[in-house]
């Protein structure tokens, strides 16, 4: 994978955001993408190798449209600033998404603002084995990784159903349940890069094993 020219071309990109720019760089940008798509069938392989329930994700299904969506967000420019995609992206649970952008990158899993059953599923499960979470949270190797759950909005009280003096409270006022790793894009073009994502996979996936669970016990 030539990562300096798709981070080139994310540069470019980023400074003439327009369709009228993308339609004249279309070539340039199938290339990138391309390649991206090969690197993302050559990770997909990889991370079938580390986890037997791995879940198989070809690049082209994997990979994230490139334009943003104006209708919800109209402020935003018409192109983002970087690729992305899910890998091990089974029906109904948490993938692992890598984001290479150009002033950082992120490796990051789990549920982002979920719907409601699933929210649901998830509170339930650490009513029901909270200690399970907090051992695989509070490990020192996760933390070091990822810090802690990925911090979002918040409930200020306990979610109906759960007293405010529950055991687990701080785990269950989340509305988000992921984890994230970031790193600068200058990563990406040293040799270990590859060997980063697998480690960083491995740390994760008791977390998203725990969630996945959760989701889908009926």
């Amino acid at each position: 994978m030539d990562f300096k020219n798709l981070v080139e071309f994310l540069k470019a990109l980023n400074t003439n955001n327009s369709k009228e720019w993308m339609d004249a760089n279309r070539n340039w940008y199938k290339e990138v993408r391309d390649d991206f798509i090969k690197w993302l069938d050559h990770m997909n392989l990889s991370l079938a190798e580390i986890d037997a329930e791995y879940f198989d994700t070809p690049g082209k299904k994997g990979i994230n449209r490139i334009n943003n969506n104006l209708m919800f967000h109209p402020n935003k420019p018409v192109y983002k600033d970087h690729f992305g995609a899910g890998l091990d992206k089974r029906p109904l649970t948490g993938d692992f998404y890598i984001e290479i952008g150009i002033e950082r990158c992120i490796m990051a899993g789990g549920f982002w603002r979920p719907d409601a059953a699933t929210l649901k599923s998830i509170r339930d499960a650490i009513d029901y084995d909270g200690e399970n979470l907090k051992k695989i949270v509070e490990k020192k190797s996760f933390k070091n990784t990822f810090g802690g759950l990925y911090e979002d909005v918040k409930l200020v009280k306990a979610p109906k159903g759960f007293p405010n003096d529950h055991k687990y409270i701080d785990f269950l006022r989340n509305k988000t349940f992921a984890v994230a790793h970031e790193f600068a894009t200058n990563e990406v073009f040293r040799g270990d890069f590859e060997e980063k994502i697998i480690n960083v996979y491995k740390e994760m996936l008791p977390f998203r094993r725990y969630l996945n669970k959760a989701v889908t016990v009926v």
